[in-house]
Order: C-alpha cells, then structure tokens, then sequence
C-alpha cells in the first residue's frame, strides 16, 4: 500500500509576512525535493478537507474557535501573538492543515494506506485548547488523534514529537488524558520554556541541551521513547514532524541530520508494525532552513513509504 501526501493549495497562501520564518516557500522546498528525487509520482495523493467544528472542539474550546473565526482580517494582517498572525487566507488554511490529518487518520483506519504525510501549514504543536502561539493556530495533530479515538473507537494513541520546540499545546490538551501517550524531545531550555519539568506517565519529554546531536536525540529514543510505546502498545502513531533540530537550522541549536530523520522513522514504522498495524500519520511542523527542510522531509517519507 503507498504513503498518502496530504495537503492543500490554501496552506501556500496563509502568509505572516515577508520576513517570517514560517513561510510558503517551506511547502516549495519540501515539493521541490520531492520531485527532485523522485519520490513524488510514487505517493498517494489528496487534497484536504476541512476540519469541521465538531473536530476542533474535542481539543479546543468554543470561544477560541469562535475568536479565530471572527479575527479574519479583511486584507493585511492581524497580529494573535508576537508571532503567530493570521492574513485572510489563514483561518481557511488552518482548517484544511487539521482535516488534512482527519483524512489522514481516516485513510489509514480503512486501511487505504499504511501512512500518510500532512504537508501542511499553518502548523500545530504549540496551539493549546484556548491559545494560539508559536505560529501555531489549530493543533493539528491533536484534532487528529481526538478523531481517531472518538471515530474509530482507539483506546491507544500515541504522538511522537522530535520538533525542536516542546509541544507545549499537546501536553495541554492531553495532559490528563491516558489514552494519548505523547513522547517529545526538544531542546531546553528554549521556547515555550515548559516540559523539562512536566510529564507524567504518559507524557514522556525528554529535554536536550543546547548542542546536542545524534547520539543524544538516539539515545533519548531509545531509553524512554521506545519503552514506553512498549508499555502502552499503541494501535496508532501519529508524528508531529519537526525538522528545526537539523543542523542547518539557525532557529535552533540542535544538531540533528537527514541519517537521524530516517533513523527515528524506521524504529516508529517498527513500533507500528508491532502494534499499530503498520499504522502511522505524520503532519509537518517546524524547520525553517529551506534545503534542510526539503532534504529531511525527503529522508522521513522516503522511510515512510519503504521506497
């Protein structure tokens, strides 16, 4: 069975501004290479959804989709935080970035596919129930994941996050929920400034120092991510796909590289095959510096889809 390539043509024009990291050109660069590399024509390809009300409120509270809603711009842009800003496309890209994993969940329940990559942006880990920040507006990922629980009646979920910022807003929407297992490693301290000192047991965040490469982020995985997916035995795998841990990427002071992308990918697609029917859903969030994007995306989908 292929790997889905999920996204849509809305998610290029949500656009913060000429000098904002988190732009159009990140979703060029990842199609570019792609196509350079031969890996396109052989993925299954979709077009996004939107995601409906009733999937946004089973992980964030009325009044902020409401808010979200009426603070559409009517050109220009308007300002959430200091650094998440919504143009007059955003509100509707938003909605596709979170359907794109409630197609994506749906299309490996029905077993159409084994997994699926979301291309999509505006991204997603650091949307918390009632605040956007971190260029974040939905949490993508967890409308996700509260879909495949409340849909396809899963007990085990687990989120794997190897972005170099915490997931600060899936460990607020899931914190006291055991049914989601979330497993992160991120540099600290850095931004949001949380997680080194949170968790629980099923929240696993594993904290790196400023510096820290391959053989921490490995070493990370190995001794408490893979353990405790041991434990939980999860029935799906959903990846919030970060690539600004890449050592390329002045965002960040890690110093990840596409070898270590392709490393984690195969020991998840092995976690899946043993418990989750090969079942996985990746949907991109950060990584800023365009090659390096391009390349580690390559690198994780090319593990992906067994090409």
């Amino acid at each position: 069975m292929q790997t889905a390539y999920i996204s849509h043509p809305l998610c290029l024009k949500h656009d913060m501004g000429a000098h904002h990291p988190e732009s159009p050109a990140r979703i060029h660069a990842i199609e570019d290479q792609l196509i350079a590399s031969g890996l396109m024509n052989y993925l299954q390809h979709h077009e996004a959804g939107e995601a409906t009300r009733e999937q946004l409120l089973r992980v964030h509270d009325a009044d902020y989709v409401d808010l979200i809603a009426a603070s559409v711009p009517p050109q220009a842009i308007v300002q959430l935080d200091g650094d998440t800003a919504m143009n007059p496309f955003t509100y509707q890209a938003a909605l596709r970035a979170a359907g794109a994993v409630v197609m994506a969940v749906d299309l490996v329940m029905s077993g159409k596919v084994e997994n699926a990559f979301c291309c999509v942006r505006p991204p997603g880990h650091h949307a918390e129930r009632r605040q956007a920040m971190g260029f974040c507006i939905f949490n993508n990922i967890a409308v996700g994941a509260a879909h495949a629980l409340a849909q396809h009646g899963l007990q085990r979920v687990a989120v794997l996050d190897f972005d170099v910022h915490h997931g600060n807003g899936t460990e607020d929407i899931f914190h006291d929920d055991p049914r989601v297992m979330l497993c992160s490693t991120f540099q600290h301290p850095f931004y949001p400034y949380r997680g080194a000192d949170s968790g629980n047991a099923h929240i696993i965040n594993v904290p790196l120092a400023a510096g820290s490469g391959s053989r921490e982020f490995r070493e990370a995985v190995t001794r408490h991510w893979l353990p405790a997916l041991k434990r939980f035995e999860p029935e799906l795998l959903l990846i919030s796909a970060g690539f600004d841990a890449h050592r390329d990427d002045d965002m960040a002071m890690l110093k990840l590289s596409e070898p270590d992308y392709s490393w984690v990918t195969a020991e998840l697609k092995n976690m899946a095959e043993r418990y989750a029917r090969r079942r996985i859903v990746s949907a991109l969030e950060g990584g800023y510096d365009l090659h390096a994007l391009g390349r580690s995306v390559a690198a994780h989908i090319k593990v992906l889809s067994g090409l």
